[in-house]
């Protein structure tokens, strides 16, 4: 095993590198009754209104708030007392230091007290165990540590779910950090985190309509009517899905997965940050998924499809249980979007491109984002401070059957309400293309360009690619741009009147 001083530098030189995330950890006050030994595991309200999903387990080996500790005077965190020298590490440090063991080393580690059995049975820990060991090939458990175990002891046929393996509770253990974990992924959302729905709607509108409401002034819509006649509104489903695909793998996080198997951990699964299958190229792996959807026409003009295979990735399968999605991001390669909701719905939030959404702190460069580590985390902390905003996120809830308009340079958070299906698709009209090709030729393009194996040379690539097929039309794009920009910081008439007055009262005086 490791000794603990290269386990810490490890640990430290890994911590350094994880620039993109900041873990907004606030601490949860709980006013718990003397008449309860456990009340988080009684109760199923929770301060401040948060309520917990009828189907979460109990709170796993009764970890505490630490505010909880405070409300009971003469108890001692046995936290710290299990954890002897080590109780001056904070609990991510501690998870970051036993995130460098294996399977193995974290169940002997489990066994020397009550409070390393609480942190060596993290869940997250367990997680990464199974994705980088067992790849896409394992079946879901109920728990990531039986899933584990079940993946490389095939002996242990009793392990069923989590409720097969010992699970202590360990009392007077209190650790905000844990209990977050635990509380963000068995939370409701509050009816309050859905019923702001601000969007603009339209049906049945003209493309031109929608060029010069919408796509030029670069606002987002959402579009109704638009799916009525792909055959995937009425095919896809789980059976469908499953059968047309087969043993087929699509891209889940860092690991592929066969459909079958995603929809079993889907089922199973109760976690923070629920795996999502994004998958690029379904339409190659399935070409008859290609063929029951269409680009609806407000979307039509692409311009980097004048690359044909060497364009960047631009369209993906998108499936989910409830309470996955994709935190606060910008689409890639400054292009817009449209999302088209096929089963389920999704709660989506939009910021302009000159608001950054609150928590949310992108490096200069725009390199890296940091945001909470969780959907529900940034609602709990952050979405509240948006009421008193002047200007306020657009959202709204997207239903199958609806298409929103992302335009380009909006941050965006998107979470399924309910198990969802989707397509999205990433574009270039002429009404981003500067933006596009601004951004392909940014001095640091190499580390911002996405989607693409040539990062270096795709600003080239594309601006001779469009000039061979549309000579003059980027001066043409620009000079209208130029004139455009001039025209807005013109004074108005009234302001030319009221500025000569002000002259002339001045020459008077």
């Amino acid at each position: 095993m490791l000794s603990l001083r290269s386990l810490l530098s490890q640990s430290i030189r890994k911590k350094k590198k994880k620039n993109n995330k900041i873990k907004h950890r606030n601490k949860l006050r709980r006013k718990c009754t003397s008449k309860k030994q456990n009340p988080i595991e009684e109760e199923e309200e929770i301060e401040e209104g948060f309520s917990l999903k009828s189907s979460s387990r109990s709170n796993s080996h009764g970890v505490q708030p630490l505010g909880n500790l405070y409300l009971n005077p003469g108890s001692v965190n046995s936290r710290n007392t299990g954890l002897g020298n080590l109780q001056i590490l904070s609990d991510e440090l501690l998870l970051d230091i036993l995130a460098l063991l294996g399977g193995t080393h974290l169940g002997i580690l489990a066994t020397v007290s009550k409070s390393f059995y609480v942190f060596a049975n993290h869940e997250p820990l367990w997680r990464n165990l199974v994705l980088e060991n067992l790849k896409g090939g394992f079946l879901f458990n109920g728990s990531w540590k039986s899933t584990y175990i079940f993946g490389f002891y095939k002996s242990f046929d009793d392990v069923k779910d989590d409720f097969g393996l010992s699970c202590l509770r360990v009392r007077d253990f209190y650790s905000d950090y844990l209990f977050q974990s635990w509380l963000c992924a068995n939370l409701e959302l509050k009816p309050e985190w859905l019923e702001r729905d601000n969007i603009v709607r339209r049906r049945g509108i003209s493309v031109e309509d929608f060029v010069s409401g919408f796509e030029e002034s670069n606002k987002p819509v959402l579009l109704e009517g638009c799916l009525d006649n792909w055959p995937a509104i009425e095919n896809w489903d789980r059976d469908y899905l499953v059968k047309l695909c087969g043993d087929l793998r699509f891209s889940v996080g860092p690991v592929e997965m066969k459909l079958e198997d995603y929809f079993r951990y889907s089922d199973r699964v109760r976690e923070e940050r629920p795996l999502y299958l994004f998958d690029p190229k379904f339409a190659e792996k399935v070409p008859r998924l290609g063929s029951e959807y269409e680009v609806p026409v407000y979307f039509r003009e692409d311009l980097f499809g004048l690359l044909g295979n060497e364009r960047p990735d631009y369209r993906w399968i998108i499936v989910g249980p409830a309470g996955s999605g994709s935190s606060f991001h910008i689409d890639p390669n400054s292009t817009s979007a449209w999302n088209a909701v096929i089963k389920g719905s999704k709660k989506w939030v939009l910021f302009p491109p000159d608001v950054v959404p609150p928590g949310v702190h992108p490096s200069p460069d725009g390199a890296e984002v940091a945001c909470p580590v969780s959907i529900i985390e940034w609602f709990m902390n952050f979405y509240g401070a948006t009421k008193t905003w002047k200007k306020k996120p657009i959202e709204c809830i997207c239903k199958a059957g609806e298409v929103i308009f992302v335009p380009n340079g909006w941050w965006h958070l998107v979470i399924n309400l309910e198990e969802s299906i989707a397509i999205t698709q990433n574009y270039v009209s002429r009404r981003n293309l500067l933006n596009v090709l601004d951004f392909l030729q940014r001095p640091n393009a190499s580390e911002l360009v996405s989607g693409t194996r040539d990062r270096v040379n795709l600003y080239e690539k594309f601006k001779n690619t469009f000039e061979a097929f549309f000579p003059g039309t980027i001066d043409q794009l620009v000079k209208k741009a130029e004139e455009k920009k001039a025209k807005e910081k013109a004074p108005s008439f009234w302001d030319s009147v009221l500025d000569s007055n002000a002259g002339a009262f001045k020459f008077s005086l």
